[in-house]
């Protein structure tokens, strides 16, 4: 829905079905009551995301027609897409799978080109006429703990061969443009353990390797100038700050959002989402009591990276729940867990979730206006203990106006 921050919807990856028929069939079940709780005279946004297999489902004409119809008699829309999960992510172990095929592959390229072909197909028009923009948000390349991360040669190997690739869907994206004079937006996604986990990892790979890259490339292929070329790369690829996955790594919104401004580069979206954090405290009782805690959240079908910060201020990384409890020893002060909790609760007990991480990046879109895309994005309905499991629409439309309250806020 249209807010005076930008657009606002939450990520369809909360419901399950994997084919474009069971996926079809959830929002059908869920948009039209949320719709009427959350926006019953305006518009609703959706943050659609699609498998592979729903996306080939999709394209099929009929069917992108049926659901442009659909879409039109229950006022809603799509303004972005969520292109990270390939393949199954509900009901089976997804863990470090949701970064396969990765991209180094042929079949993520061609995934990627579909969504921004549907998107384009998608994506309204504002109240003056004018297309809008749209955004894809995708994987940080590829999974670090799959090659040999240390080694300065594996490392150039891999950005190498993930840039060229992303450069193809740029090109497309370029063309897509031109055919249709939509712009649309590839957001990479930071996160822990990604190729890309940093923004200054971003920022690295966007300076030395796409950039060169690309201006190389396009200056070539569409008789661009360097500079038009760097403008152009800057249009079509840029960050989705999901503000879970910075938490967990300590960052602070604007220390990011100043470093990507010094650089030129943009944020594509923002996915609106709170991790779990706990300090530790000094006594072993209470040091016992935040580890069961944390025992609690752990369950096999997402990865759930920890950083760990120790007495020190050192930054220690461990790739998933059970290898963190494994290493906890009384140096570490505090943990941040890569789960998707829900945004309207602050504490569970001795833990806390990063809630003040989401205000915080609001208060800086009120600001700065730094995107025109917000999106919801809890996904973890289904393995989160059973005392925190509440009906799902019930849920959705709790997080929606929790965000809608929280943005009147820094309006």
């Amino acid at each position: 829905m249209k807010t005076l921050l930008g657009h606002l919807g939450y990520c369809t990856n909360i419901h399950a079905g994997e084919t474009w028929t069971d996926h079809f069939a959830a929002l059908q079940q869920a948009i039209p009551a949320l719709k009427q709780r959350l926006s019953p005279d305006a518009p609703f946004g959706i943050g659609l995301r699609l498998s592979n297999a729903a996306s080939e489902e999709l394209e099929i004409p009929e069917n992108l027609i049926a659901f442009q119809h659909w879409l039109a008699e229950n006022e809603c829309y799509v303004f972005t897409m969520n292109g990270f999960p390939f393949g199954g992510f509900h009901d089976t172990a997804v863990k470090d799978q949701v970064h396969t095929p990765d991209w180094t592959t042929e079949a993520r390229v061609e995934y990627t080109k579909r969504l921004f072909r549907i998107l384009s197909v998608l994506l309204p028009v504002d109240e003056l006429g004018n297309g809008i923009q749209g955004g894809v948000s995708t994987s940080p390349l590829s999974y670090r703990h799959w090659f040999e991360w240390d080694q300065p040669a594996a490392r150039d190997y891999i950005y190498s061969q993930t840039t060229q690739n992303v450069l193809e869907v740029v090109a497309d994206l370029i063309r897509l443009r031109r055919q249709t004079d939509r712009l649309m937006h590839l957001d990479l996604e930071p996160e822990p353990d990604g190729v890309i986990e940093t923004s200054d990892e971003f920022i690295s790979w966007f300076t030395d390797y796409l950039l060169p890259m690309g201006i190389d490339q396009f200056s070539t292929e569409f008789g661009l100038t360097d500079e038009e070329a760097e403008a152009t790369i800057c249009e079509h690829v840029r960050l989705c700050y999901d503000v879970c996955h910075f938490a967990v790594g300590y960052e602070r919104a604007a220390d990011v959002l100043d470093k990507l401004r010094s650089y030129g580069l943009r944020v594509g979206k923002i996915q609106i989402s709170a991790a779990l954090k706990a300090e530790f405290p000094a006594d072993p009782a209470g040091r016992q009591a935040v580890r069961q805690a944390f025992e609690q959240f752990n369950e096999p079908t997402y990865l759930h990276q920890v950083v760990a910060r120790t007495t020190s201020g050192t930054l220690l990384r461990y790739p998933d729940l059970p290898e963190a409890l494994a290493a906890l020893d009384d140096t570490h002060a505090e943990w941040r867990a890569h789960f998707h909790v829900p945004l309207f609760v602050s504490d569970y007990g001795v833990l806390q979730s990063t809630q003040d991480d989401i205000r915080e990046v609001l208060q800086l879109q009120a600001e700065r206006r730094f995107t025109n895309q917000m999106e919801v994005e809890t996904y973890t309905w289904g393995v989160l203990p059973d005392e925190l499991k509440k009906e799902l629409i019930d849920s959705i439309e709790r997080e929606m106006k929790w965000v809608s309250k929280s943005m009147d806020n820094e309006e």
